[in-house]
């Protein structure tokens, strides 16, 4: 009987230790809000109009809505075994985001050490989102209406890779650092359909820095979940609008961005760039299209609870030769956005935000240029404006 009654005794022990030393969180945010587009191309008799658009949106605010599951294990050694298990949700009709998978936000599995960083594998954000979006105006002030135009740089994390390998760094003395490779996973072609990424961040004191650098092969797949632009299981594209759909052949895709915010007193400012470059594009004679975004911003804490912050966003497309005589993509795009965020609790607040653009120029497509804040659409002019009230809250 004593034997038995110490058995159990241990398997409780030992139970009640594993369990101490694991951990399983289930998170979540929820951002709704009601949102104006003043002009949304809509296409009526073969004739592209203006269409202003009032709808409940709960994927381009501050946060899309998501849920998510967090774990940790400890492995011993210092080492820990880690997952995340990331949906998006369309709080309006309840279906599931990034193209309808299920866990489309994030799904990885790895080891992480508190001194050597960790090393995940799955559906995971690019080191553009790690290192450079924290210091760019979206990053500490808003959403969609702060993003660069398309989010031609994926400063927006409007995508994320399939099939990728990340290492991350520990916090050196506020240095960080790592990389990630995508597999293409193609029989026979080991680099088609490929891409690979790194990025630093520095934070001291006031001052932090990010940048990254992004080359993807191939970006867009024949099928969904395939390549960069298309990795959602229904392969909707990046390259939907006309800033940048004429150039949907390119054979390559790269990014360099960088940025930097500095803190004096309650205020946070930002200077940002970005350089992409869709390569060996083949309707276009095998040219390249490159795109230059300069951006800069600011944001002010008044009291606790409620803060606001401004910024403003300028886009240029250079000229590409059309191989017929004339060129295409000589497109300009100028964007002012505002913020205005008050909390009511630690976990819940409401928020105000507004965004104009001006495009000017010709689009990739050979035709007039027209506006496009974020991804929320092509305008049917040169000119969008777009405005949000939403409330957030986490869980």
């Amino acid at each position: 009987m004593k034997k038995h009654a110490m058995t159990a005794a241990l398997t409780l022990l030992c139970a009640s230790y594993a369990h101490a030393q694991s951990s399983v969180t289930l998170y979540g945010v929820i951002d709704e809000g009601l949102q104006f587009v003043n002009n949304n191309k809509n296409v009526v008799n073969g004739h592209n109009v203006g269409g202003r658009q009032w709808t409940l949106d709960s994927t381009n605010g501050i946060n899309g809505s998501r849920w998510g599951l967090r774990g940790a294990e400890d492995l011993g050694g210092g080492l820990a075994a880690i997952f995340t298990l990331e949906s998006g949700v369309n709080l309006n009709n309840g279906a599931l985001g990034q193209g309808g998978a299920e866990f489309g936000r994030q799904a990885f599995v790895g080891i992480s050490s508190a001194t050597l960083g960790a090393m995940t594998l799955g559906r995971q954000y690019d080191s553009i989102f790690w290192y450079v979006q924290p210091v760019t105006t979206l990053g500490y002030l808003g959403s969609a209406a702060f993003a660069h135009p398309g989010d031609l740089d994926n400063t927006n994390n409007s995508l994320r890779l399939n099939n990728t390998i990340r290492y991350a760094s520990a916090n050196y003395r506020g240095l960080t650092f790592g990389g990630e490779l995508s597999l293409g996973g193609q029989a026979g072609n080991i680099t088609a359909g490929s891409g690979y990424n790194a990025g630093v961040a520095y934070t001291n004191g006031p001052l932090a820095l990010g940048a990254a650098y992004e080359y993807f092969k191939n970006p867009t797949g024949a099928t969904g979940s395939t390549g960069f632009f298309t990795g959602n299981p229904n392969g909707a594209t990046q390259l939907s609008g006309v800033l940048n759909s004429g150039y949907v052949s390119a054979t390559s895709y790269q990014v360099i961005a960088a940025g930097a915010t500095y803190r004096i007193g309650n205020a946070i400012m930002n200077i940002g760039y970005s350089n992409v470059e869709y390569g060996n594009i083949t309707a276009l004679r095998g040219n390249s299209a490159k795109f230059n975004t300069a951006e800069a911003g600011i944001k002010y804490q008044f009291t606790p609870a409620f803060s606001a912050g401004l910024g403003y966003t300028y886009t240029k497309g250079n000229a590409v030769d059309n191989g017929a005589g004339g060129t295409v993509g000589n497109q300009h795009f100028n964007q002012l956005a505002a913020l205005g965020d008050y909390f009511v609790s630690r976990r819940t607040d409401f928020y105000a935000e507004a965004s104009v653009q001006k495009a000017s120029g010709v689009s990739s497509t050979g035709g007039a240029a027209v506006a496009n804040i974020g991804n929320l659409g092509d305008s049917s002019t040169p000119h969008q404006v777009a405005v949000r009230l939403a409330m957030r809250h986490r869980f």
